[in-house]
């Protein structure tokens, strides 16, 4: 028998309501630490599974919530602008969230520009910083700790037990669970989400890369703030020891073994943690003999074990298990069209390139190059492999700096923006080697593209104030799909499509922009005749809207039925220029490029 998600969910919720009525008192505190975990396991779960950036340190800013509620509520006297502060464990929430903010901000800073292990490594070096510097600053108790944290007040009545704590740990942690769920199903969320296949794609749509990865390690260290505000008015004492890289190592486990990409694997992962540890802790030493911290060798084993046969973590796996019925006839996403931005006059340059120029070392890719595209034209770019044709595209769209030279886009010099800034002014573009997110579904790669047309952050998404919004996003992204004949694969992972379907999403991703100006880096390549065809009306119909077209391409068929204008580039430098039927004709080009093929 099946069921559905939501009736799932509330057998879940009931369960979990009834806990510490049922339950002895043991396993409502195995409960309640738990949730503490895994309140800050879902923080790592947005940071390291969605976003891609992995965090050995978010212990420490457990530590931060902790220490500084017990400072504020254990301290005789504090200055006046702080006094406030001390009378109320609720005010030293806010306290403690905003000295993590500030804590966050500097080292996201200063570790968020290091990449592949460095970043890691980064953590690791404040994470280990921050433990010795609670143990060693004397008016916080150094390693003794601090002592008589007063209980939390809920409407005058204090909340001592572990069972009463229970009723406040586990509403927060589905609460956070809500708003982290919010915000991955959305505009913010597929950015984020974007941002583990690399920059340069999401860049190119007008994601802020660096402004995101900040938010989302933002938004971990203040979760896992909250986890240690709890913990210290649970506890009632705190102390540097749980606050080391061990347990945030251990914080990461969690995280991975659960489901680094999916919001309830937070629970799973801290759930099965946290209950082996216990049993171990229990087990081993008297299969062994001895104590010691023996379940740490266990859980290395079960780590490798994970990322051999199951990557994904338990969550998925879990998830496939439960008897609940799947709506797979999901609806167009309906919504009022976006705002267009006017198109130029045919004939209107809108590109100039002159005297484009880059090195590399020694190595000349561009050298004095000069092209321009008009409004209403496809202009093609053609040339052996080696030529420079994609060194070109990236000066012009902003992801390689210019060595020397000039480009003006819509009469304004653009040389020195970043690819982000150009993407806003109207130029859209595909890549060479597919850059698609493969997991994610043919409508919101495609939505990704129309990012920049959204104004709705993390705030917003969290607290679901954006649906409007989101809808129209989504419709955009409908008919821009649509409009290139991928319809019927609209809601398929976009990473089950042959490869020239996913060049043909690519062009729908960079027409969601509502570009002026469209680069296409070998959109051919990989397309059937039929497909190809197909291509070329629709890059004729962008033509006749007004649509500036730069084209890449090998295949000359294709090339020379479509082009108006045809520039050809050898070593870097630009052989003939003109259209397409003096260009076949040039004996540079018949040398250079056409006379190698048969």
């Amino acid at each position: 028998m099946s069921a559905s998600p939501r009736a799932v969910l509330s057998v879940f919720l009931i369960m979990l309501g009834l806990g510490p009525l049922l339950l002895p008192e043991f396993y409502v505190t195995l409960l309640n630490y738990i949730g503490l975990y895994a309140i800050v396991t879902l923080g790592l779960v947005l940071l390291t599974g969605v976003g891609g950036l992995t965090s050995f340190g978010q212990a420490a800013f457990v530590g931060l919530g902790a220490y500084t509620t017990a400072t504020l509520t254990t301290a005789s006297e504090l200055p006046g602008w702080l006094a406030p502060f001390g009378h109320s464990p609720w005010l030293a929430l806010v306290a403690g969230l905003m000295v993590t903010a500030a804590v966050a901000v500097l080292l996201g800073a200063l570790t968020l520009r290091l990449s592949g292990h460095y970043l890691p490594l980064g953590t690791i070096a404040w994470g280990i910083s921050l433990y010795f510097l609670f143990g060693n600053i004397e008016f916080i108790g150094g390693h003794t700790g601090i002592t008589g944290i007063p209980p939390l007040q809920i409407a005058g009545i204090e909340v001592k037990s572990g069972r009463e704590f229970y009723y406040l740990i586990w509403p927060m942690l589905l609460a956070l669970i809500w708003a982290t769920q919010n915000l991955l199903d959305s505009r913010s969320g597929r950015a984020i989400r974007a941002l583990k296949g690399g920059t340069l794609m999401a860049e190119a749509m007008g994601v802020d890369t660096a402004r995101l990865k900040m938010a989302i390690f933002l938004i971990a260290a203040l979760f896992a703030c909250v986890s240690g505000w709890l913990y210290a008015h649970l506890q009632r004492f705190v102390n540097p020891t749980p606050f080391g890289l061990g347990i945030g190592i251990e914080y990461l486990f969690m995280a991975v073994i659960g489901g680094a990409g999916s919001v309830w694997g937070a629970v799973v992962g801290a759930g099965v943690i946290t209950i082996l540890k216990q049993w171990l802790q229990d087990l081993l030493p008297k299969l062994l003999g001895s104590s010691g911290n023996f379940e740490v060798i266990f859980f290395g084993l079960l780590m490798v074990l994970m990322l051999q046969r199951a990557r994904d973590g338990l969550w998925p796996m879990l998830a496939r298990l439960m008897p609940v019925v799947r709506d797979n006839g999901m609806a167009r996403p309906e919504g009022l069209p976006l705002p267009k931005k006017a198109m130029a006059q045919s004939g209107e340059s809108l590109l100039v390139v002159k005297a484009a120029r880059k090195e590399f070392g020694g190595l000349v890719a561009n050298n004095n190059m000069d092209l321009t595209v008009r409004a209403g034209e496809v202009l093609a770019l053609i040339g052996p492999n080696g030529a420079g044709k994609s060194t070109l595209f990236n000066l012009i769209s902003g992801v390689t700096p210019m060595t020397s030279g000039e480009i003006r886009f819509l009469g304004e010099r653009i040389d020195g923006l970043n690819s982000r800034t150009i993407a806003r002014r109207g130029m859209s573009r595909t890549f060479q080697h597919v850059r698609l997110l493969p997991a994610m579904s043919v409508l919101e790669n495609v939505a990704i593209g129309a990012h920049m047309r959204g104004s709705h952050g993390v705030i917003s998404a969290a607290l679901r104030l954006e649906r409007a919004e989101e809808g129209c996003l989504l419709a955009e992204a409908a008919r821009q799909i649509e409009r290139v004949g991928l319809g019927t694969q609209m809601f398929e992972p976009a990473g089950s499509l042959a490869l020239g379907q996913q060049r043909i999403l690519e062009i729908a991703r960079a027409l969601s922009a509502d570009p002026c100006l469209l680069l296409l880096d070998e959109p051919a390549a990989g397309l059937r005749y039929l497909e190809k065809q197909a291509l070329a009306d629709l890059l004729r119909r962008l033509r006749g809207e007004g649509m500036g077209i730069l084209l890449v391409e090998h295949d000359m068929d294709f090339v020379m039925g479509l082009a108006d204008r045809v520039v050809v580039m050898e070593f870097g430098e630009k052989i003939a220029e003109g259209l397409p039927d003096e260009v076949q004709r040039d004996p540079a080009v018949l040398e250079a490029y056409l006379g190698g093929v048969e």
